[in-house]
């Protein structure tokens, strides 16, 4: 037996319990540490209007039980999965991932965030050394300044929060910006990526007009609701004429696990696909592991005996830090 957290209304999360099915043999289980929040996609989901939810991103869970074809797991690892709000988490040993033994459960769990933007990151025409404009520093825009600056590329983030800002600038990126800074003559028109991480559309629009010719702009941000009165014409009259490449900033565009094939296997138009959604988790814990991402005083740690009052706070934006964790360590002494 288990404990959950369940939306089971509109603007109502709560704890229950769920039974667990049997371990597969191809699944690892064992106790949570920690799950993170998306402040962006669980609210949206707190305040639909479908339900009962069962939310979750990811999760650091201690391994403690194996099925009989696992592999390469031992008991008391520490392993990253993208698991719901639970005590419990049980997954396919292929969609976890050992957590570097530097790295604390609440620093590691952040990956799942950062992933979000890495697939732009490895998809992108962009080379490092060109110009990328990050519109919207919330937790996502704030990951992926950071990831594109590790990268080698000239980053500025945009948003008219002075607390975001400050937190992106205390992370490295000092080119930073309360408005798109179309005055500024070595940006404007010199952007080679717009990765818009605000789902806004007035974000989109300004950053197909300040990307150079033949440019992206990439959604990463989801537009959950309407913020404007613009027109599509807006946006199209900007992409047509600036030769914009508008496109989706879908993370699920690269396979979740890589895929690697014999030559025979190639030459008979088999994808080969070194990168997936994985990987890309696997180095950006590593960069956590190292230090090179920021994160210190960034992280707000919530008991998940408190997620309700948590999910009440994010809601009215009651927190500074922009990430917010779920400690499972009291749902364990009370199960």
């Amino acid at each position: 037996m288990a404990i959950e957290i369940v939306f089971s209304a509109k603007n109502k999360a709560e704890l229950q319990h769920v039974e667990l099915p049997p371990l597969g043999q191809h699944e690892v289980r064992g106790r949570t540490v920690v799950t993170l929040i998306s402040p962006g996609t669980e609210i949206a989901w707190l305040s639909g209007e479908s339900f009962p939810i069962r939310p979750g991103y990811a999760a650091i869970f201690v391994a403690e039980e194996t099925g009989p074809l696992v592999s390469g797991i031992d008991a008391g690892e520490h392993l990253f999965c993208m698991g719901p709000h639970r005590s419990m988490q049980q997954v396919d040993y292929r969609h976890a991932l050992k957590v570097p033994q530097k790295l604390t459960p609440e620093v590691a769990v952040l990956a799942r965030l950062a992933g979000v933007s890495m697939t732009t990151l490895m998809s992108t025409k962009a080379r490092p050394g060109d110009l990328v404009i990050i519109a919207g520093a919330g937790p996502v825009g704030l990951l992926a300044s950071q990831l594109f600056h590790l990268s080698g590329y000239e980053v500025c983030v945009v948003d008219p929060d002075p607390v975001r800002c400050s937190q992106v600038m205390a992370a490295g990126v000092t080119r930073v910006y309360s408005d798109m800074p179309f005055a500024e003559l070595d940006i404007a028109g010199r952007a080679a990526l717009v990765v818009d991480c605000s789902g806004h559309e007035e974000a989109v629009l300004q950053g197909c007009r300040i990307v150079r010719p033949h440019g992206e702009v990439v959604l990463v941000g989801v537009p959950w609701r309407r913020r404007t009165e613009l027109h599509a014409h807006d946006v199209l009259h900007a992409v047509f004429n600036n030769f914009v490449h508008l496109r989706s900033g879908w993370e699920w565009e690269l396979p979740v696990l890589s895929r690697n094939f014999k030559w025979e296997q190639l030459l008979e138009g088999y994808n080969n696909q070194p990168q997936s959604v994985f990987s890309g988790f696997e180095k950006i814990m590593r960069w956590l592991a190292e230090g090179r991402i920021w994160t210190e005083g960034l992280i707000r740690n919530v008991p998940s005996a408190d997620a309700s009052r948590a999910y009440q706070n994010l809601v009215a934006r009651e927190f500074d830090e922009p990430f917010c964790v779920l400690s499972w360590s009291d749902a364990r002494a009370n199960h």
